[in-house]
């Protein structure tokens, strides 16, 4: 089973055109990149660079028109929000991750007050919220040569979030690609929004096998760096598993096409994120060539709940196994219950968008999943 490398297929996507948040297009990245090349079955896969995105109260042009609420606001409207306190939980704002700011309309994130400080700057975890599959959590950033989102390192000024140098996460004492490491998709990071400028959202992905090992509660340990301080700013952050059923489901699915077979092995459900683990399979091979991976890595799957609303993905891992191409999926759950998903492969085109349109679908192999597992 082999890992496979897209590195060079990023290059030839032209976005430029395309209207999607930079966090969700930080995770399409991720989802259609795997940026090394190893064998799955002797060793992890090795994190990918971190990924830059802005997580944006009000981003414009998230997704297309109708799927979710929409986030614009007016300059006038930003100023006026930032002046007002926020009651309840920061994640409850992020428009751009309907799993997240669910998490924090329903108050399953965990109030955190732990801070680091070296000289003038101050550190401070507020939030965190953990569902068993996304970790996220909330910092506060106070220094002297930052104003309102802008920061000065001495010699140019930049957003707080590019001023990141490095931010490593571990847990049990591993950092994602360590053996035995519980990590795995990433670690994404951006600005909490207009409203929050000097405020810095995290989110790691982890492994869906090997968090039964952990317990509901844990501390993981974090070392951020700042461009232009020579010190590494190191904080513990607790995760308390929010209280709310996972639906797990394992239809073992399989939808055929002419030669193509798509199938959905296990299904997770959480008010925060949607795990999926699909499998692509070319019926006419026992192994698959360069162009035949080519081929299978450019069919993605769009899933709608059953309101119709398009789920945000967010990042995904996958590995070739004999004539298949197999898939850990994620997805921003929607707002509300769904009786059941409708996932949807399709092609991706050169200038790939969340609102994939009719043309892109390919027929026949449109899979319904019932959340009841009936």
């Amino acid at each position: 089973m082999a890992a496979f490398n897209m590195e060079k297929e990023l290059n030839k996507v032209d976005v430029s055109n395309t209207e999607i948040s930079p966090l969700v297009r930080a995770r399409l990245d991720e989802t259609y990149a795997s940026l090394t090349v190893q064998k799955q079955h002797t060793t992890r896969r090795r994190s990918s660079t971190l990924r830059r995105a802005v997580l944006t109260a009000a981003a414009a042009g998230i997704l297309g028109v109708g799927v979710f609420a929409s986030g614009f606001i007016s300059p006038v409207m930003a100023a006026s929000i930032k002046s007002i306190p926020i009651i309840g939980s920061l994640f409850s704002i992020i428009e751009t991750d309907s799993g997240l700011r669910a998490g924090g309309e329903l108050g399953l994130a965990t109030n955190v007050n732990d801070a680091v400080s070296y000289e003038d700057v101050k550190l401070e975890v507020t939030e965190t919220l953990y569902d068993g599959t996304r970790a996220a959590f909330i910092v506060n950033v106070t220094a002297p040569n930052l104003d309102n989102g802008t920061y000065d390192n001495g010699r140019k000024t930049m957003k707080l979030s590019n001023a990141i140098e490095n931010v490593t996460l571990s847990i049990n004492g591993k950092t994602e690609g360590e053996a035995a490491s519980v990590l795995e998709g990433g670690l994404f990071y951006g600005g909490a929004g207009e409203a929050h400028p000097n405020t810095l959202v995290f989110e790691q992905v982890l492994s869906p096998t090997d968090t039964n090992s952990l317990p509901d509660r844990f501390t993981s340990k974090v070392s951020i760096k700042l461009d232009g301080i020579d010190h590494e700013f190191n904080v513990d952050v607790p995760f308390e598993k929010n209280n709310v059923e996972t639906i797990a489901l394992n239809p073992n699915t399989a939808m055929t096409k002419e030669d193509l077979t798509f199938g959905v092995a296990n299904v997770s459900v959480s008010p925060i994120t949607t795990r999926l683990t699909t499998s692509i399979a070319l019926n006419s091979a026992s192994s698959l060539t360069q162009r035949e991976e080519e081929r299978l890595r450019e069919i993605g799957i769009a899933v709608y709940d059953d309101q119709g609303r398009q789920l945000t993905a967010l990042s995904g891992d996958g590995v070739y196994e004999g004539n298949r191409l197999i898939f850990d999926r994620r997805y921003a759950t929607t707002t509300g219950e769904s009786k059941y998903l409708i996932i949807k492969p399709f092609i991706i085109k050169d200038d790939f968008a969340e609102d994939v349109q009719e043309d892109q679908f390919i027929a026949g192999l449109e899979t319904k999943i019932d959340l009841s597992g009936n």
